[in-house]
């Protein structure tokens, strides 16, 4: 049914709010999107200089059988418009006593890592993989594409009867240490849930289900940067029609109290529309209702990450397109980041090369290097000249310690990112990536809903909103709320 003009209005032009504005499109709906930046995508956005071409946000994509169906369901080809690059290993990791862990996808090449790294079997990986497949096929048909409250079918609620619910109360640490005996594969398991800003001694053990999908469905890059992805899925949106307005930010959701009426820009200019879908963090949906809400407290925040971007005049000897390094502490590393809120002494480094793999990023020689290490969530850290140098010297000293050495020399250009400037950027409460962290099954699974009951109308995607953060869930999201809008509107 076509929606014959009926408008949809959409807060942010991130990755689930351009895919919303492509599905609702293709299905007649009058899209307009007002995004408050000057460029769209939001947190998935690029950066340019000396020839190197930077993804500033996600890094890597899984699953992407989520991205193929959002294309499919507007009668697309992803593969038509997009190429896809599977990336072995799918990390490196590097120890501080020297130790170096490729883990790859390749099953009998990595289980002999294990058993090498165990000291015996490799029973206890297959033991989690073997749980995270279970863990994968309910997710799939009763989380991933379905909001809290929505009845599973039958077949899903026989094989949750079967789960091992008691092995799964836990946390994903106390469940990691139930079956690995070696601090190497712990530690390369607890990153697992940082990817979603959580710390594995409060994440639910369900979380063991993310480093399942990573070996089951791989991980992928996009020729010529993730940022394509948004480009392409932007533009087949402004094909059916889609409106999307740069430097427009939305000072106000209209409403009389029991539907939306549409928006107010700060501006000035009022849009009247049926449907509202915000794309912006999600504890900021009442604020622009005009309803007093606290904000999400500091200690439920997910983590905020401390980013270098650094054009290299050279890539380092054998750095592969995604790796960690380590802190010679890391069980410190979590206390600081969520006890004493602090930047950790000796950070856990991650760097992601996307040159390994695809020199349309490294246009004549030079070497786009993104590297992060996870930082609090802190409405009171300075950020100022002095603890910016301090913490980039930090992440530099990790990787020298490993053997990576980046001369200032080295650099034609570079840019940082602090969890200052990505509040103030994406108007992200102290710069927190994912909104609320996914700590007990209230934050894991239980996150701010895609349908807004108090107000008609009114709906919410993205990475802070049900189903969680990654983007593949930003888009299953999506789907979500393109459901739900044609459940209520019969459009």
């Amino acid at each position: 049914m076509n929606a014959g003009g009926r408008r949809a209005l959409i807060i942010g032009a991130g990755l689930g709010g351009l895919s919303t504005a492509l599905r609702l499109a293709h299905r007649g709906w009058r899209v307009t999107v007002c995004e408050r930046a000057a460029t769209i995508g939001g947190k998935m956005n690029r950066w340019s200089a000396a020839g190197a071409v930077f993804d500033t946000g996600p890094s890597l994509i899984t699953m992407p059988w989520a991205f193929r169906a959002l294309f499919e369901s507007v009668g697309e080809r992803l593969d038509d418009h997009l190429e896809l690059m599977r990336v072995e290993p799918l990390a490196r990791y590097w120890f501080p006593d020297g130790q170096m862990i490729d883990h790859t996808a390749a099953l009998p090449e990595w289980l002999e890592t294990v058993r090498r790294i165990e000291g015996g079997g490799a029973e206890g990986w297959l033991a989690l993989m073997a749980l995270g497949a279970r863990l994968y096929a309910i997710s799939r048909a009763a989380f991933f594409e379905r909001a809290p409250g929505e009845p599973p079918e039958a077949a899903v609620l026989a094989a949750a009867r079967a789960m091992p619910w008691r092995a799964l109360a836990g946390t994903l640490d106390r469940l990691v240490r139930c079956h690995l005996r070696s601090r190497e594969l712990r530690h390369l398991l607890w990153r697992y849930a940082t990817y979603v800003g959580s710390s594995p001694v409060l994440t639910p053990a369900m979380m063991a289900v993310i480093p399942y999908l990573e070996v089951a469905y791989g991980v992928w890059h996009v020729r010529g940067g993730l940022y394509r992805l948004v480009e392409t899925i932007a533009a087949r949106a402004v094909e059916r029609g889609a409106e999307i307005r740069t430097a427009t930010p939305v000072a106000r959701i209209l409403h009389d109290g029991r539907r939306v009426r549409g928006v107010e820009t700060s501006h000035g200019e009022r849009i009247n529309a049926e449907v509202v879908v915000m794309n912006g963090d999600a504890s900021r949906t009442a604020p622009l209702l005009g309803v007093e809400r606290r904000p999400i407290p500091e200690a439920r925040r997910s983590t905020s990450g401390f980013i270098l971007l650094l054009a290299l005049r050279r890539r380092p000897a054998d750095l592969p397109h995604h790796s960690v390094y380590f802190s010679s502490d890391y069980e410190r590393e979590f206390a600081d980041l969520w006890e004493r809120r602090v930047f950790p002494e000796d950070p856990t480094v991650y760097v992601n090369a996307p040159g390994a793999d695809d020199r349309d990023m490294a246009r004549g020689g030079v070497e786009p290097v993104f590297v992060m290490a996870n930082a609090p969530a802190s409405d009171g850290a300075a950020w100022d000249e002095a603890m910016t140098a301090d913490a980039r010297r930090r992440l530099l000293a990790r990787l020298a310690a490993a053997g990576v050495r980046i001369e200032e020399s080295d650099v034609a250009a570079w840019d940082v990112w602090t969890p200052r400037r990505l509040a103030e950027t994406y108007d992200m409460p102290g710069g927190s990536i994912y909104g609320e962290a996914a700590h007990g099954w209230r934050g894991a699974f239980l996150r701010p809903p895609n349908r807004v009951r108090s107000v008609r109308g009114l709906y919410q995607v993205g990475g802070s909103t049900h189903p969680g953060g990654g983007t593949p869930m930003v888009v299953l999201s999506s789907g979500i709320v393109s459901r739900f809008i044609h459940e209520d509107t019969g459009v």
